[in-house]
């Protein structure tokens, strides 16, 4: 700003005539240009470098005078000035005389400002002293900071040393604490150890802080720690009386087992409430441990052995007294006796052949159901056979092997081949009763519906206990099965060799209708084929196949016995029949013996069909058969001659028809014990007539006959089929 003065002031004493001007400004201006005079000693004008100002200088370049002039021919008042023709000398001290005007106008605004200005430059002066002190304040501030700075870094270095320190000594006091805390054997665990009963809650949480206390006491030994021997002593004495007490308590549970009439289960409950007892002393004095686990081995043994040996005998008491022998076989005659059950008392069992009733031993609401009490059926005079007194041994036995296997895993903490082992030594002399008692059963058993029933028992007990994941029982299964299923496959290649074998002129007087041994086949075959759904075995289906074929063989030679063949067409159609309805019943539809003997069916049923049509209309069938022949070898008029002979045939045929398919009904309903067989037969009959006369309408229709005047006797088709209707049974 003192420079703008400056120059203004030259400017003033520069401009000629001026003066008077500036003397007449008044104070305002005499102030300012003392001011001025003031300051002007401030400024050294012969300093002023006015070079560029000088026109004439030798270091002027003309290229760049050019350059301007062109430059100043450019700008827009020099154009305007030339276009209007002005003269550019008197333009120029116009713009000059302007210039000057314009200069004394800012001297007199800088003379008016100047007090203004001279308050801003003191102004700035103070400002400039303020902003130094500031400058010298935030100087010292700054080196404050500094060494505020170092301090912290060393306050910091100082907190992390401390911080590492602390955590090193919590480490060691955590350690210190846990080793003191586990050395301290508290008065409380002393006397609730000597005094309290094993029972109360309060026992069983101090054996627990002894037992870390005695491990925690082994690991120091190890450790060849000094402070273990202060408290080993201790530990050691509590350890004997806890194991003391505890064997007493077990030992009690156990012998409690041995009285009579005890549920044992109600104490086995109780020890799994304990079963830290027996862990405690596995740990700390195996042969204690020992000594109880062969006392519960031992005293478990004789009390399962003797409760299933007085439970089997009590259910053999209720079985049914008369049992099927070597001579109750399928192919064994039927008049020797009326039955093989015949006592009045027996009246509710059935046939050795029939499974009746029995199949619902298999069903899973009596298998698993609740087992039999025999004296209970013994006051009820009730009698079972032998699979019902089978299922409820076993399912008994299921029960208990299935509890005692979870008990021992449990409370004796075994698993894999060691608990095996020690189910095996607790039941195994119970499982080898049964297997000899079902044994000497076996060999004299000729009860294959009861053996297969069994057989099918072990089977879904075994599946049972695969589904609870107890292998306990897995062996005795399989040992069953060895012993039912040789016994099962020897009665029914008996019952085979007994139908081969079976002489039909011994079996008594013939008879059309079903044989008792092809109904005892039938009986006994869809037994055992429904029975065998669930569980397939192939050898049965193999012997079964076996079996039928020889029941068909036996058929065939009891119809043989039969001197015409209408009567064995007959029997075996009642037989056959007989045989795929009992099947129907319980097999499957499309069962191998159902499919084999209902193509026996029809085919022996179409035969019977052509015999009884035979008699009132074979002369009318046997000329269709050879004229339908004749035709398909174009030779049909060689019958041309057989006039009279078709004559008789359609009048022997509008005569007879109505009487003979009356007499024809009759026969069949009265030949056949099964009347909606029966009635089957008559309409196919029938249908295989209409058919026949059909053929014959239509044999008589060709032109060798057209001529004949008979053909006017035939009887309408239509009219034929209605009237045969009319003959159809209901039943």
């Amino acid at each position: 700003m003192s420079c703008s003065v400056h120059k203004g002031a030259d400017a003033v004493g520069a401009g000629p005539g001026l003066g008077p001007d500036v003397n007449t400004a008044g104070n305002q201006t005499e102030i300012a240009m003392a001011y001025l005079q003031d300051e002007r000693t401030d400024v050294d004008i012969a300093n002023l470098n006015l070079g560029e100002l000088d026109l004439t200088t030798d270091e002027f370049i003309l290229d760049e005078v050019d350059i301007h002039i062109q430059a100043n021919l450019e700008d827009d008042l020099v154009k305007e000035a030339l276009k209007t023709g002005v003269d550019l000398r008197q333009y120029s001290k116009q713009v000059e005389a302007e210039l000057q005007r314009i200069e004394q106008a800012s001297i007199k605004d800088y003379i008016k400002e100047s007090q203004n200005i001279a308050l801003l430059h003191n102004q700035i002066t103070a400002c400039d002293s303020i902003l130094e002190r500031m400058e010298g304040m935030l100087s010292g501030f700054q080196s404050d900071l500094s060494s505020i700075s170092s301090e912290i870094q060393t306050l910091q270095q100082q907190s992390v040393s401390m911080n590492v320190r602390l955590k090193n000594r919590q480490a060691v006091r955590s350690h210190l604490s846990q080793l003191v805390d586990e050395l301290i054997v508290p008065g409380a665990m002393i006397s609730t150890i000597l005094d309290s009963p094993v029972t109360e809650q309060e026992f069983l949480e101090q054996l627990h802080e002894l037992n870390s206390k005695i491990n925690f006491a082994k690991e120091l030994s190890f450790r060849e720690t000094l402070a273990c021997s202060d408290i080993q002593d201790i530990v050691d004495r509590l350890k004997l009386k806890a194991v003391s007490k505890i064997r007493e308590f077990i030992l009690q549970k156990i012998y409690s087992f041995r009285k009579p009439m005890t549920n044992y289960q109600i104490p086995q409950n109780t020890l799994l409430k304990y079963r830290f007892f027996y862990q405690f002393l596995l740990a700390n004095e195996r042969t204690v441990a020992k000594e109880i686990r062969d006392e519960y081995v031992d005293t478990m043994s004789k009390i399962y052995y003797s409760y299933f040996k007085s439970y089997s005998g009590r259910l053999l008491k209720v079985q049914y007294e008369e049992v099927a022998d070597k001579d109750d076989l399928m192919g064994v005659e039927d008049t020797a006796k009326k039955g093989f059950f015949s006592k009045p008392s027996l009246k509710s069992r059935n046939t050795i052949f029939t499974v009746g009733q029995r199949g619902a031993v298999l069903s899973p609401a009596e298998l698993e159901g609740p087992i039999l009490v025999p004296h209970t059926a013994q006051r009820g005079d009730s009698r079972y056979p032998y699979e019902t007194l089978f299922r409820s041994q076993h399912y008994a036995l299921l029960d208990n092997g299935c509890r005692e296997y979870l008990f021992l895993s449990d409370f004796f903490m075994v698993t894999g081949n060691s608990a095996l082992d020690l189910f095996n030594s607790i039941m195994g002399k119970t499982l080898s009763m049964f297997l000899k008692s079902m044994s000497t059963y076996v060999s004299d058993c000729y009860d294959s519906i009861a053996v297969f029933l069994c057989i099918h028992i072990i089977l879904r007990f075994r599946a049972i206990t695969a589904k609870r994941n107890i292998p306990a029982l897995d062996k005795y299964w399989e040992a069953v099965l060895e012993l039912l299923w040789p016994r099962f496959e020897l009665i029914l290649e008996m019952n085979i060799h007994s139908i081969r074998h079976t002489d039909p002129q011994k079996l008594g007087v013939l008879d059309t209708r079903p044989h008792y041994i092809t109904r005892r086949y039938a009986e006994f075959s869809s037994a055992i084929v429904s029975i065998n759904q669930t569980f397939p075995n192939e050898r049965t289906n193999a012997l079964l196949g076996q079996l039928q074929v020889e029941v068909e063989n036996f058929v065939l030679k009891m119809a043989a016995e039969f001197p015409s063949r209408r009567d064995q067409l007959i029997f075996l159609i009642n037989n056959y029949d007989m045989m795929l309805g009992v099947l129907m019943e319980r097999a499957a539809d499309d069962s191998k013996e159902v499919e084999g003997f209902q193509q026996l069916l029809l085919a022996r049923t179409q035969e019977f069909i052509e015999e009884i049509l035979s008699p009132p209309f074979g002369g009318m069938i046997t000329f269709v058969k050879e004229a339908e022949a004749l035709m398909e070898k174009g030779q049909l008029d060689r019958l041309k001659n057989e006039e009279a002979r078709i004559t008789q045939l359609v009048r022997g045929f509008s005569s007879t028809w109505k009487q003979s398919v009356e007499s024809m009904s009759q026969d069949v309903m009265r030949s056949f014990t099964n009347f909606k067989n029966g009635t089957s037969i008559i309409q196919g009959a029938l249908t295989q007539l209409i058919q026949y006369y059909h053929g014959f309408h239509k044999i008589l229709n060709q032109p060798t006959f057209r001529s004949l005047a008979v053909r006017s006797e035939l009887i309408n088709l239509h009219h034929l089929m209605v009237e045969v209707k009319k003959h159809k049974p209901n039943f």
